[in-house]
């Protein structure tokens, strides 16, 4: 019997394994199979080098969960170790048995890489047994013990047991979960899912008598030859569907899969799929599982693949990635971006053989592509250069077109006075059909942009190509979209704008919530009387804020702005102004005269003081320009809130606006009740 001290440098390292060796707990499991494989991995490999030749038998890996015990054990039938091996690879942590076992054996396929993985134990168990027999025939039994302390105890036994390693694990009371069979299978599932030697926790159940009972076939709880691991020449695509299936029980199957596997200058194989996305809620990260030889490592793979591709599921496999590490190391690994790197031209070059040699199911497949390419796009400068190719842009009326084909299309109609090509666009062809059928009787294409990152894509291109702009089909009324002429004259004087201005504004919804600018338009007859349309900037900023980008907290807190564009030329509006004119009778002409005299006089005393400096000014001039400002506000003060009168009793000043509000979907409540009320009643009349 062999009583010592375990070899490290201080008294502490227990405390430190059992806090921040690991930031997962669970992680533990996954160490001590891995170690269990590893150790069945190195049998193999020395039978196949001829350094063992006796009977292999059962390999499989079984754990074993005792809840009435309150004991956890790994058992292996591999390599096992002697007592030298152990008093090395166990009492002094600054060896590692994998990694010498790696240099001598380096082309062959074993786990290694574990390291301090054997002290994860000692995070959820009091004390922790070792018993374990080399394969080597001299030598005995070994017994280590340890109670998670640098103490320990390690005898050997006589009598022999058979080839290989059980770690028995006595729990803490706070862990005494990990007792319980169920709870261990959900780890083996999670972590040891595909590793390359059989894991069995218990036996399969069948239902007899009413209840479950335990058969006497093992409950292997691994798949030890993933499809990954295969040849992709070999693969059908209905293994591809059925192995996703097996990833992501109760998907929809996935659009497409890129089958990884290169060996130069990294090793790296796995398979990346495309998921069918029915709506912007379902996106989630984080589906993609990372491996080291078929060693779980994480699904938090934010920064160590690209960002972009944190959308897709599927599995990544790479021994060139290291284990047990943070993830800000994995991010900062000269290997690691290497791989980052190849993904992105693996699933651009892909992208681009789909769209090459399947256009049409690549069109058929675009809404749900789309979200993908266009996060690649405004998050990775490579797949953006690569996404020129194959980043398509939809229209109302269901076709597709390159960047480069509709810019072509589009050229020659849609080029405003200054030579910028302005592509015109919807967020929603069907409530927004007034806005895209104008847009289109001008002769415009209307593209659908109605994605959740159409607003970062747009922001996108529009930086990238400054001679093209986006304009929403609503931020403007018909004829103002693209500049390209000089403006239609309007009917109505500056003057009988004020009139009207007070009229419409006494009509406006007065929720608190948005706000409404009226402006009068020259447009042509026909268009509509009244349109509500929001600037294109004001809006973008709100949607992105919206979504948390960039000044999010101060366009956030805005009110939404509209402009409510009266048509100056439309025969309604000008009937509008005739029946004001007559409602407010004589007095409205002679508060014209008095405001326009009051405002000649003030520009007369304007001009007999412009070159003079403020400070220069007598007390007398300064109070003459204040009494004549303030009289020419109260004047139009008392115009305006008679005007406000007159507009409260039009009720076809309300239906107008009531139109344009419904016909962006913004009529709602008991506004739309008492539009549908006073519809009916001007039917009547």
């Amino acid at each position: 019997m062999q009583n010592g001290k375990i070899g490290v440098t201080t008294e502490n390292i227990f405390p430190i394994i059992k806090k921040f060796l690991y930031s997962d707990h669970e992680i533990f499991l996954r160490e001590l199979v891995s170690n269990a494989v590893d150790a069945t991995q190195k049998l193999k490999t020395l039978a196949s080098t001829g350094e063992y030749g006796g009977e292999m038998g059962d390999l499989t890996v079984r754990v074993t969960a005792d809840a009435g015990a309150k004991t956890l054990t790994i058992s292996d039938a591999g390599i096992g170790m002697t007592a030298e091996e152990v008093d090395k690879y166990i009492n002094q942590i600054a060896f590692s048995g994998a990694e010498e076992f790696m240099s001598k054996y380096k082309n062959q396929n074993i786990i290694g890489h574990f390291g301090l993985g054997f002290y994860s134990a000692f995070m959820v168990a009091d004390r922790v047994e070792i018993v374990t027999q080399s394969y080597r025939e001299e030598a005995p039994t070994v017994v280590w013990s340890c109670g998670g302390t640098p103490e320990f105890t390690m005898t050997e036994r006589a009598e022999k047991r058979s080839r290989g390693t059980d770690i028995i694990l006595y729990l803490s009371e706070e862990s005494a979960e990990f007792a319980e069979p169920s709870r261990i299978r959900e780890m083996l599932r999670k972590y040891c899912r595909f590793l390359p030697v059989p894991i069995a926790c218990g036996k399969q159940q069948e239902w007899k008598d009413g209840k479950y009972v335990d058969t006497d076939r093992d409950d292997i709880v691994n798949d030890t030859d993933p499809l990954w691991t295969h040849n992709p020449s070999e693969v059908t695509d209905e293994q591809y569907r059925e192995f996703y299936r097996q990833l992501y029980p109760g998907n929809d199957d996935p659009l497409f899969w890129i089958h990884l596997n290169i060996d130069y200058p990294f090793h790296l194989t796995g398979i990346l799929y495309f998921p069918k996305i029915h709506n912007n809620f379902e996106i989630q990260k984080n589906r993609i599982q990372l491996y080291s030889n078929q060693v779980y490592v994480t699904d938090s793979v934010e920064g160590i693949v690209p960002e972009f591709l944190t959308l897709l599921h599927g599995v990544i496999d790479s021994p060139d990635i290291p284990l047990n590490v943070s993830r800000s190391y994995l991010q900062s690994d000269g290997n690691v971006r290497k791989i980052s790197g190849y993904i992105t031209r693996k699933v651009g070059d892909k992208l681009q053989e789909l769209f090459n040699t399947a256009r049409t199911d690549f069109q058929g497949k675009w809404d749900d592509l789309k979200i993908f390419i266009e996060y690649g796009i405004v998050t990775d400068e490579k797949f953006a250069e690569k996404a020129e190719g194959f980043m398509l842009l939809k229209n109302v009326g269901e076709e597709y077109f390159t960047l480069a084909e509709y810019r072509e299309k589009v050229k020659e109609n849609q080029t405003d006075r200054n030579g910028t090509v302005i592509y015109v666009y919807t967020d929603d062809a069907v409530g927004k059909h007034g806005f895209v059928q104008g847009a289109r009787e001008k002769g415009y294409d209307v593209l659908l942009m109605d994605g959740q990152l159409d607003n970062h894509f747009i922001g996108w291109y529009e930086n990238k190509e400054k001679e093209c702009r986006f304009v929403r089909v609503d931020s403007d009324v018909a004829d103002r979209l693209i500049d390209k002429e000089a403006p239609r004259s309007m009917s109505f004087s500056s003057e009988q704008q004020e009139i009207m201005r007070p009229v419409f504004e006494s009509r406006l919804p007065n929720d608190g919530k948005a706000f409404y600018n009226v402006a009068f338009q020259a447009m042509a007859p026909t268009d509509a009387p009244v349109t509500v349309t929001q600037d294109e900037y004001m809006r973008r900023m709100k949607e992105m804020a919206a979504m948390g980008g960039g000044m999010s907290r101060f366009y956030g807190q805005m009110p939404d702005n509209y402009t409510l564009a009266v048509n100056a030329n439309h025969p309604l509006v000008i009937d509008i102004l005739g029946d004001v004119e007559n409602a407010y009778g004589d007095g409205l002409k002679s508060v014209n005269e008095e405001i326009a005299a009051a405002q000649k006089q003030r520009s007369n005393l304007e001009e007999l003081i412009k070159d003079k400096k403020e400070a220069d000014l007598t007390e007398e001039e300064k109070q003459q320009r204040d009494d004549l400002t303030g009289r020419v506000d109260e004047l139009r003060a008392q115009r305006a809130a008679r005007l406000k009168e007159i507009g409260e009793g039009n009720e076809l000043v309300k239906q107008l606006i009531d139109l344009a509000l419904l016909a962006n979907g913004m009529l709602k409540g008991e506004q739309l009740t008492d539009f549908i009320k006073r519809s009916v009643a001007l039917i009547g009349k």
